[in-house]
């Protein structure tokens, strides 16, 4: 038996933020790597060209798109072999929401279609959980 009034099937989350983002999992147009940056090598080609087609990039204004060459000159340095930049691309990167946490902090999803399509767990009742437990204790 559970304690507490049962959850009204249609709960509504009361606690949602009013700018949280649920962004599509969908790769976005992107832009080219401006040649001007003068990028040499392939692993700060690879980080500019995932971070321009990110789900993220959707809502991004220009002073963003300046904000990630900046960073994308720091992770050329960086496969260059100056570490000292490490902190400051994982700081830049942060807030784009750049892993799971992040995302989490700045109260951005990335939602499939899938998910979307897809429905949670079948969940047995209370009576099928009493049922079940009813006959565990009794080693039926």
């Amino acid at each position: 038996m559970t304690r507490g009034p049962k959850p009204k099937p249609n709960a509504v989350r009361r606690n949602k933020h009013e700018h949280a983002q649920a962004l599509k999992d969908e790769a976005q147009e992107g832009r080219e790597l401006p040649r001007a940056l003068g990028i040499q090598t392939s692993g700060a080609k690879r980080f500019w060209r995932t971070w321009a087609t990110a789900p993220q990039t959707a809502t991004w204004a220009e002073t963003d798109w300046a904000e990630l060459e900046i960073t994308t000159k720091l992770v050329d340095a960086f496969y260059q072999g100056d570490t000292k930049h490490a902190s400051e691309i994982r700081m830049r990167t942060a807030k784009w929401g750049g892993t799971v946490e992040d995302r989490a902090r700045l109260r951005m999803s990335i939602e499939s279609e899938d998910e979307e399509a897809e429905e949670g767990p079948d969940i047995p009742s209370d009576d099928q959980m009493d049922e079940e437990l009813f006959k565990l204790l009794n080693n039926s």
